[in-house]
């Protein structure tokens, strides 16, 4: 690779992490060449990249990014795979999900939305993360309950009400 293909390599990368919130580092090496590509099939699916780089490359272009990789460069050793995603819990579901038939992928490190995990220890923590659109749902679920509850016991209370008038009626006739 030349010089100026590695240049434009690293203007790639450097562009591709600045424009995600979420970057996996994961350990990819064992794997053959059919779940490697079984693991490319499934992280199209999901819509995670999944490039496999140097780790020389990836440093400069994470020391180049405008966010702030330092805790994440102490596990670029080894073969090192990178996994970029819109949401924070996608990857870990895919390599938990993955890790099923093999006992490959592992989480080497993880960066979403500017915090920092460590070590394949984290999957379970990193798989139950909410994405931005749960979180939203939960919320309005939260915020519609009571006043679910209010009309609830307006409509059961008019009901009540209105037989009590009923059997008073009935009574007096």
């Amino acid at each position: 690779m030349t010089i100026a293909e590695k240049t434009k390599l690293i203007e790639s990368l450097v562009e591709q992490l600045n424009n995600s919130s979420v970057v996996y580092l994961a350990d990819i090496s064992g794997l053959n060449a059919e779940a490697t590509s079984n693991l490319r099939r499934q992280c199209f699916k999901e819509n995670i990249t999944l490039r496999v780089v140097k780790n020389t490359l990836l440093s400069k272009a994470m020391d180049k990014s405008e966010k702030d990789f330092s805790e994440l460069m102490g596990t670029l050793k080894g073969h090192s795979a990178l996994m970029l995603s819109e949401v924070g819990n996608a990857p870990a579901r895919l390599i938990k999900d993955f890790r099923k038939k093999d006992e490959k992928p592992l989480i080497k490190s993880a960066y979403i939305e500017e915090m920092t995990y460590i070590g394949d220890d984290q999957i379970d923590f990193l798989a139950s993360i909410k994405s931005k659109e749960e979180l939203i749902g939960d919320i309005i679920a939260l915020l519609q309950s009571p006043a679910k509850n209010v009309i609830s016991a307006l409509q059961s209370g008019g009901q009540k009400l209105s037989g009590i008038l009923e059997t008073l009626s009935e009574k007096e006739n």
